[in-house]
């Protein structure tokens, strides 16, 4: 039999790779004549690159960029196996994470980083870039990032304007350099799961900017920053990103993405799938696995095992998800494609003994689940043969 194991990562635990390899153990403990086909997948965010990279043969490049605070960071990203894709984290570079807790101002945190890792991948050769824009510690409209690709963002004196999201109430006017061209033709998809405006009450600012270290009167500011952004970028430029769907994602750089370098706002998981080429890969196969850390109500809203799930179902292959949690509402995500769903816990356990475990605990619940699904399997054959 074949078996695509196609998970996420469990997060603070194992990556999306390490996780296919403690499930494909256990089918082959259940099955040692199975076929699996190891693709482990993301819905976008954090995990992305290592997730695309090894599901297409790929490799990694690093690369010195400025980091949020303007330090420099070394920043990995991948080219996928058909040497023509780039995928980048925007976390790599502009991610809360190398942000001291201390030290988090989304009025100075720049996503400068974020566009030199963008030149990076078209000077490795890449036509097309998916960027993947989760776990940002900026709040400037993608504003570093224009400056970094060759735009001129100017004061009323002419003067460039400095880092960060409080910088741009000095903004004028945004003024394209020769340099911006090389985007001329390149092809970007932009991994975005939410729906969030650029500004307002459900804008970046408002429900992202607290986490990123901004008081009520901060977001206040940010938010007028942010709009006036957008209006000078559609006086200036042309795109109308204000209130577009998605726009303010990371901080409102998936606006500014959009608006600087002509990318386009996908569902992360929907990218994810086509890179790796799931649906040939599920072509024929008895069963797909699948799995991440936790499964609830908000999985069946642009989660891998449901983007996995909902691929396999329409290609008639069953689909069984391995998880961590079990949460409220888990039940929704059984009409969205995902056939049953199992905790990798066999019994009561702290959470630091399960994450320690956690690749045996997979492995042995890939094992049982495909036991049970053999069973079933058989059986089905047995019928047939007596019909």
């Amino acid at each position: 039999m074949r078996v695509v194991v196609a998970p996420d990562k469990f997060k603070g635990s194992l990556s999306a790779s390490e996780v296919a390899e403690a499930m494909a153990r256990g089918v082959k403990a259940a099955c040692p004549s199975a076929e699996v086909d190891r693709a482990p997948m993301a819905d976008g965010g954090e995990g992305v690159v290592e997730a695309l990279v090894e599901a297409t043969g790929g490799s990694y490049r690093e690369e010195e960029v400025a980091g949020p605070l303007g330090e420099p960071v070394r920043a990995r990203f991948g080219m996928l196996g058909d040497g023509q894709t780039a995928v980048i984290e925007m976390a790599a570079a502009s991610g809360l994470a190398l942000t001291p807790i201390e030290a988090r101002n989304p009025l100075k945190t720049s996503t400068r980083g974020t566009g030199e890792l963008l030149l990076a991948a078209v000077r490795a050769g890449a036509r097309r870039v998916i960027v993947g824009i989760g776990g940002s510690a900026t709040n400037d409209g993608g504003a570093g990032m224009a400056q970094a690709l060759g735009y001129r963002l100017l004061d009323a004196q002419g003067i460039e304007i400095g880092p960060g999201g409080g910088e741009l109430a000095r903004l004028d006017r945004i003024e394209r350099d020769d340099q911006t061209a090389r985007f001329d033709g390149l092809e970007i998809a932009v991994a975005c799961d939410v729906d969030n405006p650029l500004c307002g009450p459900e804008g970046a600012s408002a429900v992202y900017g607290p986490q990123k270290g901004a008081t009520p009167k901060m977001v206040e500011e940010l938010d007028r920053n942010l709009a006036r952004l957008a209006r000078i970028i559609e006086r200036n430029l042309g795109p109308s990103i204000a209130e577009l769907p998605g726009a303010g994602a990371a901080g409102g750089l998936g606006g500014g993405l959009v608006a600087f370098a002509g990318g386009k706002l996908e569902s992360g998981v929907d990218l994810v799938l086509d890179a790796v080429g799931l649906a040939e890969r599920l072509r024929g196969a008895e069963l797909c696995l699948t799995g991440e850390g936790a499964l609830d109500a908000q999985s069946a809203f642009g989660k891998t095992t449901v983007g996995v799930a909902r691929l396999a179902r329409s290609m008639e292959v069953p689909t069984l998800a391995l998880v961590g949690s079990i949460g409220e509402g888990a039940e929704r995500t059984l009409d969205e494609g995902i056939d049953a769903y199992f905790s990798i816990c066999p019994g009561p356990m702290n959470l630091d003994e399960a994450v320690a475990n956690a690749s045996r605990l997979l492995e042995k619940a890939a094992e049982q689940a495909l036991r049970g699904f053999l069973a079933g399997w058989k059986r089905g054959e047995r019928s047939e043969r007596r019909s």
